[in-house]
């Protein structure tokens, strides 16, 4: 874990209270290790997921001023989602100071995008406790702004619900998922399912959560459908 003044040149900030960064960046497995309960990012992250929620809508809303409802809502869950937020955890290097138990090797963090997610919540949420709402919100926009204005939104339908919009329109019939096996320990695991219809495999996919297994198994259902 470095310094926590290399991170307050990262985020350009002056940290006033170094315990709730320290919180923020306490992965549960540490707790095993140091022999305590609760002292990690859990309850910040819940605090960081409500503000990412709240800065993202009202970025969207201001800057799409004739977007409908429905494609706000699809393009902040876009913005939102573990793979992006973990992008932006890794461009802030943020896994280099990520405490973790001796259970998770620290090469693993920065190829976890569970792990990267959820830290980074928690991150935002010791900024806006530490600094405020103003700070928070620039901090968030640093990395949200641009991928708002530039949001394709032929794509903001997920894999999973544009397959199942074009079996229901040809088929009239619906998709369903099946999971295959789940390999890897508790922490680090790999998900395999089936995308089928009609019992008929469409495709397969894997992740690092039965959601991400699931829209990789429609991505690539929808690929194969397009050839």
């Amino acid at each position: 874990m470095l310094d926590l003044q290399e991170l307050e040149k990262s985020l350009n900030i002056k940290i006033h209270n170094r315990d709730v960064f320290i919180l923020a960046l306490t992965h549960p497995s540490y707790n095993a290790d140091a022999n305590t309960k609760h002292q990690d990012y859990e309850r910040l992250e819940y605090m960081g997921d409500a503000v990412l929620d709240y800065v993202s809508a009202d970025i969207i809303f201001k800057t799409h001023p004739d977007m409908d409802q429905g494609l706000m809502s699809k393009l902040r869950s876009y913005l939102v989602k573990s793979h992006s937020l973990a992008e932006y955890a890794r461009k802030i290097n943020l896994g280099e100071y990520i405490r973790v138990g001796h259970s998770i090797p620290l090469e693993q963090i920065n190829r976890s995008d569970k792990i990267l997610e959820d830290v980074f919540e928690a991150l935002v949420g010791a900024i806006y406790l530490d600094q405020g709402m103003d700070v928070a919100y620039r901090h968030i926009s640093s990395f949200l702004l641009e991928d708002v204005k530039k949001a394709n939104i032929d794509n903001l339908t997920d894999y999973k619900t544009r397959l199942q919009e074009e079996m229901q329109a040809e088929h009239r019939d619906s998709v369903h998922y099946e999971l295959i096996s789940q390999t890897g320990p508790a922490h680090d695991r790999t998900f395999t399912v089936n995308v089928l219809f009609n019992d008929i495999v469409l495709a397969s996919g894997t992740g690092k959560s039965k959601k991400a297994a699931e829209e990789e198994a429609a991505k690539n259902a929808l690929a194969i459908r397009s050839v």
